[in-house]
Order: C-alpha cells, then sequence, then structure tokens
C-alpha cells in the first residue's frame, strides 16, 4: 500500500468514525484548548534551612528529629506510605484464592529477584534508617527512622550506604544536607527510581541518569520545559500519585490529561486515535534513548569462571547457533542476540555473580492494552503454564473500552524455580553465605526459602519469566512523535491480529466499525 493510498483510507476512516463519535464522545473530548503550563501545581516558595542549622549531627536519626520540631506531622505521613511500607497492592493467588497483601517487600521481579534475606542491600533505598532484616516492622519504627534528607536534600551529596540498611553514607556532610534541604527534586526521586534493579537505566527503560538533565530529544518535558517529577507526580501528606502497575483503580494514576486538554491535537483524526490508543504510544516511539536498559538477566548462567568478555561471547555464540545455552531464550531475546557484534545498540555483559545480560538502546516498545490495572505473580504462587511465567501482565483487550493500546519495555529472564512444587523460588545473595559469596546455588535456596518462607522441595529447575513496564517517561518532540505510516500499512510496528483486530484498521475500521468493541459497555450504550 502506497503511502498516498493509505492517507485517503486513513481520512475516510477518520470521515466514517466521526460520525459515530459526534454521537457517543462527551462534549469534553472535543476540547481543543491546550494550556498544560496553566494546570501545573503551584508550589510555595522553599524556606532557606541553612540558618536553622549549626551542628554536626551524629546520624541520620538526628537529622529527623530536629526536622519533625518544626514538621510533627511529616514522618506520621510518610510512614503511611508505600515508600515507607513497601506495601499496599492486593491481589488474589491464582492457585489457592487466597488474598494477598503486597509489595516491595514480599515480590518477586526478574532483577534482583526478591528482597527477603537479602535485606541490607534492598533496603539502601528505602526512605529511612535500619531495615536490617524481617524483624524491622514498619509500623512500629520510630519517627526518627524516617529519613527526610533521601527526599529533600538540596547539595547534591547525599547517598545511601549501597549496604547499609538505608544509612547515610560515611562520607555524606549531614549538615551540609540539612542546611540544603528544599522540594524534591529530579536527583532526590531518580536516586532510586533512575537506579532501580541495582544500577542505571536497569528496570523501567525509561528512567535513567540521563532523565536529570534531559536533553529535548531524551525527553520535551523535564528538558525543554524543566519540569520536575513533583509535577506530575504530585503529594498530599506526602502521598504521591502514580503507582506503576497497580492491581485495582486506587485513582492515583498520573495521566497526561491532568495537564494537557483531552483533544489536544486540534486535527479530529488524530484526536480520534484517543479512544484506542494512548498518548505515550505516539510520543514515546523508542525507549532507552541515550543509556542502554536491560532486557534480559539469565541467573542461570551465573558462577563460571573465566575472562567475562569471553564467557559472555560463548553464550551468545551457542545460543544463535542454536545450542543448550538458548533453550529458555524466546524468540524476542533471540532477536536480539543475533544483533550483537553488529548493532552499536545492542550488546552484552556478564557477571559471575549474576548470569549474563543482554543490553539495548533505542528500543522501539511493545505493545498491548492496558486499562491501569494489572495481576502480579504472587510469592509461592503455583504456575503449571507451558510459557514464560508473566510476573505482572496488564490487564485490558480489544473489546474494553477503558483500554487503550500502551507501549510496553519487557524484561525477560530466567531464575530459579521448584520443579515439584512448581512455583518461583528467593535465593539468598547479597550477605554471609549467600551465593555471591559462597556461589552455591543449593544453600542460596535453602536460606532463601526459609528467609521468604516458600516451601522448597529440593528440587530446583530453571524457569523463564516476563515482567512488564509501561513506557511513560521520554516523551520525545512533537516532531519525532509517529506517524501514519509507522503503525499502518506494510510494515507498521503494531501487530494487529495480536491486538485482537481482523486485520489494519485503517482499512478495515477501528474498533467502533469492525464491532469489536462490548456493546454493554460502550460510552453512550443503552443496557
Amino acid at each position: 500500500m502506497t503511502p498516498r493510498v493509505l492517507a485517503l483510507l486513513l481520512g475516510l476512516v477518520g470521515l466514517a468514525a466521526s460520525a459515530f463519535v459526534a454521537v457517543v464522545v462527551p462534549a469534553t473530548a472535543h476540547e481543543t484548548s491546550d494550556a498544560p503550563r496553566e494546570r501545573l501545581p503551584r508550589f510555595p516558595e522553599p524556606t532557606d534551612h541553612a540558618a536553622y542549622f549549626t551542628r554536626p549531627f551524629a546520624d541520620g536519626p538526628a537529622v529527623t528529629r530536629t526536622c519533625l520540631t518544626c514538621h510533627p506531622d511529616a514522618a506520621r505521613e510518610v510512614k503511611g506510605t508505600a515508600h515507607w511500607t513497601w506495601q499496599g497492592g492486593h491481589g488474589v493467588r491464582s492457585d489457592t484464592g487466597e488474598a494477598v497483601a503486597f509489595g516491595k517487600r514480599n515480590v518477586l521481579n526478574n532483577f534482583c529477584i526478591a528482597v527477603p534475606s537479602n535485606w541490607p542491600r534492598c533496603t539502601s533505598c528505602h526512605a529511612g534508617y535500619g531495615w536490617e532484616d524481617a524483624s524491622f516492622d514498619p509500623a512500629q519504627a520510630a519517627d526518627d527512622r524516617v529519613d527526610c534528607l533521601v527526599c529533600h536534600d538540596g547539595s547534591g551529596q547525599y547517598a545511601k550506604d549501597p549496604q547499609g540498611a538505608g544509612r547515610p553514607d560515611r562520607g555524606v556532610d549531614l549538615l551540609a544536607a540539612a542546611r540544603s534541604v528544599g522540594r524534591s527534586s529530579r536527583a532526590t526521586c531518580g536516586t532510586c527510581h533512575f537506579k532501580g534493579g541495582g544500577g542505571d537505566a536497569v528496570k523501567h527503560g525509561d528512567l535513567d541518569e540521563t532523565m536529570r538533565f534531559p536533553p529535548d530529544r531524551v525527553d520535551v518535558h523535564m528538558g525543554r520545559h524543566g519540569l520536575r517529577c513533583a509535577d506530575c507526580h504530585r503529594a498530599e501528606g506526602h502521598r504521591i500519585r502514580g503507582r506503576l502497575m497497580p492491581t485495582d483503580a486506587d485513582g492515583t494514576r498520573v495521566r497526561c490529561e491532568d495537564c494537557h486538554a483531552a483533544a489536544p491535537h486540534g486535527d479530529e483524526r488524530i484526536d480520534l486515535h484517543l479512544r484506542a490508543v494512548a498518548c505515550t504510544t505516539c510520543h514515546v516511539p523508542t525507549f532507552a534513548a541515550e543509556t542502554p536498559t536491560k532486557m534480559w538477566w539469565d541467573w542461570s548462567k551465573a558462577g563460571r569462571d573465566g575472562d567475562p568478555e569471553a564467557v559472555a561471547h560463548a553464550i551468545v555464540a551457542d545460543t544463535v547457533a542454536g545450542g543448550a545455552e538458548g533453550r529458555l531464550v524466546p524468540p524476542a531475546v533471540l532477536a536480539l542476540f543475533r544483533r550483537v557484534g553488529t548493532d552499536p545498540d545492542v550488546s552484552t555483559h556478564y557477571d559471575k555473580k549474576k548470569g549474563l545480560f543482554l543490553l539495548a538502546r533505542e528500543q522501539v516498545p511493545e505493545y498491548r492494552w492496558y486499562d491501569g490495572t494489572s495481576s502480579r505473580h504472587l510469592p509461592g504462587e503455583r504456575f503449571d503454564g507451558d510459557g514464560p511465567v508473566p510476573l505482572n501482565p496488564p490487564h485490558g483487550r480489544v473489546g474494553d473500552p477503558a483500554a487503550r493500546i500502551v507501549p510496553f519495555k519487557v524484561h525477560r529472564g530466567v531464575q530459579p524455580f521448584d520443579a515439584e512444587l512448581r512455583h518461583l523460588l528467593v535465593p539468598h545473595t547479597f550477605g554471609p553465605g549467600g551465593y555471591w559469596s559462597a556461589f552455591d546455588w543449593e544453600r542460596a535456596l535453602v536460606d532463601g526459602a526459609k528467609a521468604s518462607g516458600i516451601a522448597y522441595s529440593g528440587h530446583s529447575t530453571w524457569r523463564s519469566t516476563e515482567m512488564v513496564w509501561p513506557q511513560n517517561h521520554m516523551v520525545r518532540p512533537k516532531t519525532e512523535a509517529l506517524r501514519c505510516t509507522d503503525c499502518h500499512g506494510d510494515g507498521g510496528r503494531l501487530d494487529w491480529a495480536a491486538l485482537g483486530y481482523p486485520g489494519d484498521p485503517a482499512v478495515r475500521g477501528g474498533r467502533v466499525a469492525a464491532g469489536l468493541l462490548d456493546v454493554a459497555t460502550r460510552p453512550g450504550a443503552t443496557r
């Protein structure tokens, strides 16, 4: 299909769809005045705290006690948030029907895998001091265990000890940090969120150290317009809006419409797409704009001696050749492996402690329907499926009018799995006796089972897993947004069949024209 014919078809589809939308879309959807600056929150000018602190502090809690003399409710507010409790989600185990409360403290991921038994390393990013082990009770901890500086430091030199259970690094000047406090910044938020998963750019794909001072081509909001995290992730009583993959619609979701008009383009044909396509689908055409992000983490390859580059090369060569090293490698990852050595945007890294990594930059997202909620694979949950274990699958389908096509980074990996009980396992990696020092998987799994409360039969194997991350940041200038032919026509980036369409909607019509929406839940429909 030529671009000329495609453009004509799109125009016809837009005209046909507009007749339907005029009936069912609320009037607010036709709003065209887009003035996002007027909708940004107004923050009071920060108070200069330099004169309030004159004597050195012995430790972090001493700073907090001083803060609380003027802000007596602050610690109580923080202790009611997920940043403090590392809990807040709720789910139901598919195998037992048991209701489970979960959060960072007890869920599984396919990066560092889990917090239990690895506390001092993992809790170096906790918004508090001294979460040494499972005996720490966030609800009962003293108020002075809240870390005010990790969010409010303005000196630029405050840092946590990477193995210190949240305590400040020994080289930090606590007096200088206290005298500098003010509003949170990209730097303070990024201290943990840019380095989630153990290092810069590991986890999210759309958050890394380039976002401290990004050029426009990386992120137009934080670059050209100078926004801070809190401009979108607005807080009230220290409760910050925005949960990455919530299991329920709790009303805290951050939306483009918080600042932008519901129909901001001034072009009805484009604005009609917003009924099925998220803003980020067009405005985040790629992720990991400059810094490579991890796309694959294979723990089963850990423990090998030798030159790391040589080990990685041997694994990649055997995988590409169809050997045993690639037994659990899914097609999407195999396609990246085939580009290693010829594509400067794709590389591997080997670490004896952690296994094989595959990293990539400027990656095209994978697209899935998403209604703003998801499921979580819960600790100890049995999995008898054939494919990869889905750790946080998004909810949504073509027939759901609340769902939109959303761009995701999909991180895939291999991690320990109980061959008899059929569930993922928690390894003890950090600290005395952990895998990183003993290089003994059996010992690591036995100790991890004791710490996590997840049963272990004594018979382990390896299992591939999949975890998704919606790409909400690294929004590009509008001149770099996707065009019609990026998605429609031959060679378009969207897999229409996988998304539930009978074919390219530019030819066959959108969800409404194709009769794909659930009739009973269509906006304006009568039951």
